[in-house]
């Protein structure tokens, strides 16, 4: 089963935890490497699909189609916006607890001093098509 795991960054997490650009550089050096290693551990299991980490909120543009289908294009995020996606992982597993016990694993990266930074990983199961023969 194929599921995503969305890291999210909120407004409260930016309130507890000083912005990373202001991290020592052995610490921020520390979480980059966790999620390397991370990524390398999920290859070796043949579990992971894609993994992609976001660029800031501030480069977001919300994107509708407008009269006749043209790109109606506005800039992001917004004031009210209280939580934002920092990157995601697409795995592929035999179940919802192992999805699970991934998402807890990533969750607990290491933040400044080496503390667990505990980040809400939102977890979902990627939907999938009914074959031809199914339906």
């Amino acid at each position: 089963m194929k599921y995503m795991m969305l890291m999210q960054f909120s407004g409260q997490m930016q309130d507890a935890l000083p912005p990373i650009d202001t991290w020592p550089v052995d610490d921020v050096q520390a979480h980059i490497q966790f999620m390397r290693d991370t990524n390398e551990k999920l290859v070796e299991a043949g579990e992971l699909v894609d993994a992609q980490g976001l660029a800031a909120p501030d480069q977001a543009r919300i994107v509708r189609a407008g009269e006749g289908g043209a790109a109606v294009v506005t800039d992001g995020p917004f004031p009210e916006t209280k939580e934002f996606l920092v990157g995601y992982w697409i795995i592929d597993c035999d179940s919802t607890e192992r999805a699970v016990d991934l998402a807890a694993y990533v969750s607990a990266a290491p933040g400044p001093g080496g503390k667990p930074l505990n980040m809400p990983i939102e977890l979902r199961q990627v939907m999938s098509v009914a074959s031809s023969e199914e339906l």
